[in-house]
């Protein structure tokens, strides 16, 4: 309160904070800004239908990749092999490997040793879905070395939208292929939006906010759930004194814990519970958005360099015309 222009820049931040600058307007004036405040509640409302026509829209465009990423599931798995004419791709730095290839086929015709036998052909793409999910360090984080052997057996992952009518909804499907971990063929997790602007704040609208989220029942093998731990704990009577060993089960830290999420409307929200949930939705909404659309460049890591550049200096502003829900579970209803 000493310093004269920290004293100054309080007083001009007061007198041009919103409630004083509405308060210093003639009283004619401030009816015909709330007149302006409600057509901007009515603009919040007609935007909030625009995002459920694009939802719809997105729906209707999900069946025309469909087969697309189906044929793509079909190459992964190896019960397609493409032809010629869809394997050509001429790379960056191709003409860099080929002359490298033709330098390796003069030096072993120059070798006078047997060439050793070459390795048998992989089915499809092996552990294809693992790579990702070890590129990209929002699912990396997830991913324990006990989940990777079940993630060898991940043949696909699907989006599925809300049918027409319905509350707005994205449901994400992971296929498994037949394993001894578990009896399900695919796994499933609901993520519930809302475009509606809130009742006690529309002004706050930003388009479609995830809500909630739902996941499934797994169906584990005996001895095969990862999601727990057995330990064993010494344990004194009060009366004899007599120690016994007792066995007990305990969460376990693993990615399938993500079918297994924070109950919205069940759970007290503290601290953690907010972060936890907070993250599960953008988990959600990367692989809604970038996973499934972009696998085969998650892949190889070409996505990645373009995720960095996209949060460079010059990409910290949201891209135009994006449709990004906002993950959010401040203002469900």
């Amino acid at each position: 309160m000493e310093d004269p222009q920290a004293l100054a820049a309080l007083q001009d931040s007061v007198l041009h904070s919103p409630a004083t600058i509405l308060e210093s307007l003639p009283k004619s004036v401030k009816r015909r800004v709330n007149a302006l405040k409600q057509l901007q509640v009515r603009c919040a409302h007609t935007e909030a239908k625009f995002y459920e026509e694009v939802h719809e829209l997105e729906r209707k465009y999900a069946s025309l990749y469909q087969p697309l990423f189906d044929k793509r599931r079909d190459v992964i798995t190896g019960t397609v092999e493409p032809t010629d004419a869809e394997c050509e791709w001429r790379s960056d730095h191709e003409e860099e490997e080929e002359l490298s290839e033709e330098l390796k086929k003069k030096a072993c015709m120059e070798e006078t040793k047997e060439a050793a036998p070459s390795e048998e052909d992989p089915k499809g793409i092996p552990e294809f879905w693992l790579t990702i999910f070890k590129n990209v360090d929002m699912l990396g984080d997830l991913l324990q070395e006990h989940d990777e052997p079940i993630l060898k057996h991940l043949q696909d992952i699907k989006v599925k939208f809300s049918e027409p009518g319905q509350p707005m909804s994205f449901t994400l499907e992971f296929h498994f292929e037949p394993n001894s971990y578990f009896t399900n063929t695919v796994l499933t997790k609901v993520y519930k939006m809302k475009s509606e602007p809130d009742r006690e704040d529309p002004f706050s609208f930003e388009g479609p906010e995830i809500i909630d989220c739902e996941g499934c029942e797994i169906n584990w093998n005996k001895g095969k759930d990862v999601t727990v731990k057995t330990i064993k704990k010494k344990q004194k009577h009060k009366g004899r004194g007599t120690v016994r060993t007792i066995t007990k089960t305990v969460p376990n830290d693993s990615f399938f814990n993500f079918f297994n999420p924070i109950k919205v409307a069940e759970t007290e929200m503290d601290e953690d519970s907010e972060f936890t949930l907070a993250a599960d939705f953008e988990i959600g909404h990367f692989f809604r958005e970038r996973i499934v659309p972009r696998a085969v460049l998650y892949f190889t890591g070409e996505a990645l360099e373009d995720d960095d550049s996209d949060h460079g200096e010059e990409g910290d502003e949201d891209d135009e015309g994006d449709y990004d829900p906002k993950v959010s579970f401040f203002s469900f209803t």
